[in-house]
């Protein structure tokens, strides 16, 4: 298998710099956004396997990021990971389609863990989605 791509997306640079050196050293490919939209260019560019996103960032919030990925990719592997968490805004967030939901600070390992088993899941449905189009294509000609 490829190494897993990762969009980090946060307005705190400092903060995505580290996570962003702590996971490449976990042989992840990792990219950086500092605002939704920002995040959103880079996923018209690039598939990612997992996107670990803050909800508190100026402009364009996480809620709002998080629907705008998952319209454009439905397949789309989203970890909220904010320090401005609260019950409702993690409900909200899994309502939209988030995977997950963790508060600052996280256990590296465990967000490898979970970036892990995004990308297996992205994979995993990503096959489906083109053995059923096989199976239709075959259908439709008769073979």
């Amino acid at each position: 298998m490829s190494v897993a791509k990762v969009l980090l997306v946060d307005d705190e640079q400092e903060f995505t710099e580290t996570l962003s050196e702590r996971l490449e050293l976990r042989g992840l490919e990792v990219f950086t956004a500092s605002s939704g939209s920002e995040a959103l260019e880079l996923a018209k560019k690039h598939r990612f396997d997992a996107v670990v996103l803050d909800l508190q960032m100026p402009g364009m919030d996480g809620i709002e990021t998080l629907r705008l990925l998952l319209a454009a990719d439905e397949d789309q592997q989203v970890i909220v990971l904010t320090g401005h968490g609260s019950i409702s805004k993690s409900v909200e967030a899994m309502k939209v389609g988030a995977k997950e939901f963790f508060e600052k600070p996280i256990d590296i390992d465990t967000l490898s863990e979970k970036i892990g088993k995004a990308a297996t899941k992205r994979l995993t449905l990503l096959q489906e989605r083109s053995a059923h189009a096989i199976e239709d294509l075959l259908k439709k000609k008769g073979w």
